[in-house]
């Protein structure tokens, strides 16, 4: 009976060890620096290999008029634009940006991320497509919460 035992405890551990490799923790690791690195130096193309076409960028945000919460949206294709325009002149972020990348939770398909930027954090879910992992949400916030009123 303890063999048994044993041997049904060891499996099922065993089974998910096997969701996370060392390839699908640094191509998630690439996915999440290439989102943060296409802003530090334009790069549409960079930007676009890291998100999932379907992509929902999203924070929360104080109206001025009204004082109270809303929940702002960006896509995809609005990510790209802005990686290709937002630091053209080089001064949006500092010479040695900040760029921490931690792995929250990682699955055979899915992946939770957490960026941590130089005024902001970002929280991301991935997903394995065709052996491709892409960031597929994004949460975040200014490190300084008043920045979002």
């Amino acid at each position: 009976m303890k063999k048994i035992l044993f041997y049904l405890v060891f499996f099922l551990f065993a089974g998910t060890s096997i969701a996370q490799t060392k390839e699908d923790s640094l191509a998630i690791t690439r996915a999440a620096l290439d989102y943060i690195e296409s802003q530090h130096v334009p790069d549409a193309a960079q930007m676009e290999r890291a998100l999932h076409p379907r992509m929902v960028k999203r924070t929360v945000w104080k109206d001025k008029g009204t004082g109270k919460d809303h929940v702002g949206e960006t896509s995809t294709e609005y990510m790209i634009l802005l990686a290709e325009s937002y630091n053209k002149k080089g001064d949006k972020f500092p010479s040695s940006p900040r760029k921490d990348v931690k792995l929250l939770d990682v699955s055979t398909r899915t992946a939770s991320v957490k960026l941590i930027a130089d005024e902001w954090i970002d929280y991301m879910h991935l997903v394995k497509v065709n052996d491709i992992w892409k960031v597929i949400n994004v949460l975040w916030q200014y490190k300084d919460g008043k920045r979002h009123e």
